[in-house]
């Protein structure tokens, strides 16, 4: 871990022309400590995190503290309290298992023996018998994210040759998510410097400037609880459209990078995020307006369907978005994006995180 952490925050301070000494404070998140079995990694890591010395925040919220890390540290610097911050996120999944750590039955709880995809399956299957969706979609999903993942030299996942028919005939895991169409389980670490407006002009690049934030939470269970449109995640996007200034999402963002680990969550969360009426996301995803080249990109960078090291899944998504405005993406780049979305999701689906970054300041 070590290894993985320190490696990511080089590439970010070289990448952002800083010193160890432009950093102010590091902020770090990390999903449940269970995933690689160690509590706490972030004090052994101190040394390769760059905290020693300076002020050291954990943040935990699940599969969405990437998103909830970069929320954190721009809050930070927003504040006035740092100039630079320094934002960390990772997770090595081959030191442990998330299916069987999420498996626990820790005391006072509802037992749940099927980890994340046998959580999830139900509700999707809810989303399919609301909206009238038909089956093909997750596959499309699923074969879309994987070839633009193909194009991205960080993806886990590399897969310019799949198709619908090899999707649907991979193996059926939880009802109706097949093989092809879950996230992988990955190591991966993701660091970015955020720098408040006089670090931004000093900047010797283009850099991305952040626009709006939002964090909604929600409990997992409680009557009324929707879980295939949650409340938190409609408050969150729009407090986010309305800090931004965007009152048309759809036609207002360029890319959009939403955590989707099973592929049938692209349609929902483009409900879910105002981008299309209840029902209606499907629709966007079959006609083909969620790829490079459609009315909103989603995923160009192959998303959480091809790399998912969980605590880093969502910085990567803020991250992602934040090349698209600097128009560093390489081969995924949307052309001529000017405002990017960066989202997150985690625990079931209780945690949203998201923000807003363009390619210059929010006039």
């Amino acid at each position: 871990m070590a290894g993985l952490c320190r490696e990511a925050v080089d590439r970010a301070l070289e990448d952002s022309g800083s010193t160890w000494d432009d950093i102010d404070a590091v902020v770090v998140g990390k999903a449940p400590d269970l995933f690689e079995g160690v509590m706490m990694p972030e004090l052994y890591l101190a040394d390769a995190l760059g905290a020693v010395g300076k002020p050291l925040l954990r943040v935990h919220t699940a599969g969405s503290v990437g998103g909830a890390t970069g929320i954190v540290a721009s809050n930070l610097v927003r504040a006035g309290v740092h100039q630079r911050v320094l934002a960390l996120a990772w997770e090595k999944q081959s030191e442990s298992n998330a299916m069987w750590a999420l498996s626990i039955n820790p005391p006072f709880h509802m037992p749940l023996g099927a980890g994340a995809g046998g959580y999830f399956a139900p509700h999707i299957r809810a989303y399919i018998r609301r909206s009238g969706a038909p089956n093909h979609v997750g596959a499309m999903v699923a074969v879309k994210d994987r070839r633009n993942g193909s194009l991205n030299p960080f993806a886990h996942l590399r897969q310019a040759e799949i198709t619908l028919e090899s999707v649907n005939s991979s193996m059926m895991l939880w009802d109706p998510v097949r093989y092809d169409e879950t996230c992988p389980s990955s190591d991966g670490a993701c660091a970015v410097v955020i720098g408040d407006q006089a670090a931004a002009e000093a900047s010797a690049r283009p850099v991305a400037w952040i626009h709006a934030t939002a964090m909604r939470t929600e409990p997992t269970f409680f009557a009324g609880k929707d879980h295939v449109n949650p409340q938190a995640g409609r408050d969150a996007a729009a407090a986010l459209w309305q800090q931004a200034g965007i009152t048309d999402p759809l036609n207002e963002i360029d890319a959009a990078e939403i955590y989707v680990p099973f592929s049938w969550f692209e349609p929902m969360w483009l409900e879910n995020l105002g981008f299309a009426e209840e029902g209606q996301g499907w629709k966007l995803t079959e006609a083909g307006e969620t790829r490079i080249g459609g009315r909103l990109p989603v995923n160009p960078s192959g998303g959480v369907l091809c790399s998912n090291p969980i605590g880093a899944s969502g910085l990567l998504r803020f991250a992602e978005s934040a090349m698209q405005v600097m128009g560093r993406a390489g081969a995924h780049q949307v052309p001529e994006a000017q405002r990017a979305l960066g989202h997150a999701y985690g625990g079931g689906s209780q945690f949203f995180s998201m923000w807003v970054v363009g390619a210059a300041p929010r006039p």
